[in-house]
């Protein structure tokens, strides 16, 4: 099925030449020129990934990929900016963005992060005959049995599932998933995961999806 991507951006040409290229590359293009109708179409419009510029009149591109985030929409943001500082790069990934592209940058680079970030999106609704997660939707159901995922919930398993076999640590998954100025406990990670593996009826004395790792944090396998 042919990919969907959002492109935001106010420099006109610019935009018809990520247009051109990424419709050459098989694409569907879908664009916004100014922040407002960039966030009505990253909240409304049916999309696989969005390009984003940070500096657009109406809203700039950090307030529009927090207001996509707050929504509990995990789908992929690529910033593609002037703004170089490193202080805008972490307010960047702070709001929501899961990759950051400084102008000017070379297309080909773009086009290999938006291939690696739509395969690892492709990854995130798992399902066996038994249960089915719905990364996108917030949902897990197990055996036609719905239960609702909360935001920092899906980060959670989103970021599982992109270090699926990996032992985490808990103040990775504190700085990954609630941030870096976070003044949160690990003990928070213990309460979300007991939740997770209740909602994922993973409550066996062994875990079979979300194991702990004495002393270090925990191992995921996908359902």
């Amino acid at each position: 099925m042919t990919k969907k991507i959002l492109v935001v951006e106010d420099e006109k040409g610019l935009l018809l030449t990520l247009a051109d290229r990424l419709e050459t590359e098989g694409y569907t293009v879908i664009t916004a020129e100014d922040g407002n109708s960039g966030l009505n179409k990253v909240l409304h419009t049916e999309y696989d990934l969005v390009l984003l510029d940070v500096m657009l009149p109406g809203k700039d591109g950090f307030e529009i990929a927090s207001k996509l985030r707050a929504s509990g929409s995990t789908k992929p943001v690529i910033f593609i900016t002037a703004k170089n500082q490193i202080d805008d790069k972490i307010q960047g990934f702070r709001t929501g963005a899961d990759d950051y592209l400084c102008k000017p940058f070379e297309m080909k680079e773009l086009l290999a992060r938006i291939e690696a970030l739509l395969r690892r999106a492709g990854t995130q609704n798992k399902k066996n005959d038994d249960i089915k997660i719905d990364l996108e939707h917030g949902l897990i159901f197990i055996k036609g049995k719905k239960e609702n995922l909360l935001s920092q919930e899906i980060k959670l398993l989103q970021y599982f599932y992109e270090h699926e076999g990996e032992v985490v640590l808990r103040s990775t998954l504190l700085a990954s998933v609630w941030g870096y100025d976070s003044n949160m406990s690990t003990r928070t990670i213990d309460v979300h995961i007991a939740r997770l593996r209740q909602k994922l009826g993973d409550v066996n004395d062994v875990p079979k999806y979300i194991q702990t790792v004495r002393g270090k944090g925990y191992k995921f396998t996908a359902p």
